[in-house]
């Protein structure tokens, strides 16, 4: 499995606030999009190996 760096820093201020706040909505949606399809795609037992199951997968990417 791969690395993501999830440190960003982005400047607020007026306009270009609005703009930051819609690309980091964009971006902790699709990091959560991410982090679904991989867990989805682990078996019952690699899950388990993490403490997980099937129904927890939603929860955790929320």
């Amino acid at each position: 499995m791969s690395a993501y760096d999830t440190n960003r820093v982005l400047v607020r201020n007026g306009r270009a606030g609005a703009v930051t706040k819609l690309i980091e909505t964009v971006l902790a949606w699709n990091d959560a999009r991410v982090t679904r399809n991989a867990l989805a795609k682990l078996s019952d037992r690699e899950l388990n190996d993490i403490g997980l199951t099937r129904y927890d997968i939603d929860r955790v990417t929320r």
